[in-house]
């Protein structure tokens, strides 16, 4: 079952206190599982809990349905799910699966995203795919490198560990620009899968090309040696030409105010230097180029440690990651994007205690979430329904211990979507959210 925790005063603001156990609403019957044919609810098949009768918080609704098919992506009314065999598409918030394909390699997608004309961008671990509206067919894309020529991932030195070329821990990939949608994303690697280079994409053509933004140099502590997680005795991945590296991308984000974008990375202190920047870039729409900066880099026990970027009315917000010896410069932050480099004036809205990076705002409401394999916390949820004049921090019992992450913007019917992963990153079922007020 769901506590909420006790917490005092905090830089003045109200903080809501509830330490009594909820009353949640439970369904006394199941019905028979399997994989959902069109007319069939995905939700509570083989569960206790169904769409009609989520379980709940004073704040929000949430749910967890069974893992098959498992949803990867959401987009207004769309969802983009795979099994062990096809992919598939719902066009009614994940009820049905009307649409769906042969695809021999769902086990190993490490992203997707469902554009807003209907195409479904996704990809394996070093492979990238575009499916066109309603699945009707795929084909695979080949990268675009800064200078125009093809991006070819390189061959690993083990085959099993190629490198997750295009994973990320962000929920919110693409933006409206100028009337065009643009997707823009960092992956996050070097952690599972092999040693990767670390890239940031873009698309401008709801996935027909995909670019190459920007690309970090060579990490001597992942490079290729055949593991895992890379390391130092391997081949060298990356720009031979940039000397920032960095171990993954935390965040990639988008300010309207400034039309610029926004990234930050993780996640060592390094003789050759720290590897959590801070980037800047805008991008030049008629001559299709960027220009990055790096504005700041800092240590691993610091704030700029972070993802979760957010902006909301032309302000900046983030959560830290973190981590090193203590004391730690934890946090969700709040500043003028002019003053990211400046400490002193950033505004500590809440202390979430413990180190994460996931972070997504919409409509006012703010909403974090902490790892089991990180605090106390079984699977933690941090919530404030009014852009951070109250808060509460929630303990999840009911489905066991998990990192949430990738934090979607809310479907149709006002359901925020996240994964469920065990220890960091390893993909293993999915939530719903949904708030019962908006602030």
């Amino acid at each position: 079952m769901e506590y909420l925790l006790k917490f005092g005063k905090f830089n003045n603001m109200e903080i809501r206190h509830n330490i009594d156990r909820r009353n949640f609403i439970r369904v006394t019957g199941a019905t028979a599982g399997g994989l959902m044919l069109p007319g069939y609810g995905v939700f509570g098949t083989g569960r206790l809990t169904t769409s009609d009768d989520p379980l709940s918080t004073r704040d929000f609704w949430y749910r967890k349905p069974p893992n098959m098919p498992y949803v990867d992506s959401q987009n207004k009314n769309r969802a983009f799910a795979f099994t062990d065999s096809e992919i598939l598409l719902s066009y009614d918030n994940s009820h049905t699966w009307r649409y769906k394909r042969k695809f021999e390699d769902t086990q190993n997608i490490t992203f997707s995203h469902i554009f807003d004309n209907g195409n479904v961008l996704f990809g394996t671990r070093e492979k990238l795919f575009l499916c066109n509206k309603k699945l009707k067919s795929w084909k695979e894309i080949i990268i675009k490198d800064m200078d125009g020529s093809d991006y070819i991932p390189h061959i690993p030195k083990n085959s099993d560990n190629p490198g997750w070329y295009f994973h990320t821990i962000a929920g919110i990939n693409s933006w409206e620009i100028n009337g065009k949608e643009m997707l823009v994303w960092g992956n996050y690697a070097n952690v599972k899968g092999g040693a990767v280079p670390l890239n940031i994409y873009y698309s401008t053509d709801n996935g027909k090309t995909v670019k190459i933004a920007y690309s970090f140099g060579q990490n001597p502590y992942f490079s290729d040696n055949g593991s895992q997680g890379g390391g130092s005795d391997g081949n060298p991945l990356g720009n031979a030409n940039n000397p920032i590296i960095c171990r993954h991308i935390h965040c990639v984000s988008y300010n309207p105010a400034e039309d610029a974008f926004y990234a930050c990375t993780g996640d060592g202190n390094r003789p050759e230097g720290w590897e959590v920047h801070w980037l800047r870039g805008e991008y030049d729409v008629a001559l299709d180029k960027w220009d990055w900066q790096v504005i700041l880099t800092e240590s691993l026990n610091s704030r700029y440690k972070a993802g979760g970027i957010n902006f909301v009315d032309g302000q900046m917000y983030w959560i830290s990651d973190a981590n090193g010896p203590e004391p730690h410069d934890r946090g969700i932050f709040r500043c003028n994007p002019a003053d990211i480099a400046n400490p002193a004036a950033h505004t500590k809205l809440f202390d979430p205690k413990y180190e994460t990076t996931r972070m997504i705002i919409e409509d006012g409401v703010i909403l974090a979430m902490l790892p089991a394999v990180a605090s106390p916390y079984t699977l933690g949820i941090i919530y404030s329904p009014d852009m951070g004049k109250t808060w509460e921090v929630y303990d999840i019992k009911d489905f066991g211990p998990f990192y949430p992450s990738r934090i979607q913007k809310k479907n149709s019917e006002g359901w925020f979507k996240c994964h469920l992963n065990s220890g960091w990153i390893d993909r293993a079922e999915y939530m719903f959210l949904k708030p019962k007020r908006l602030s």
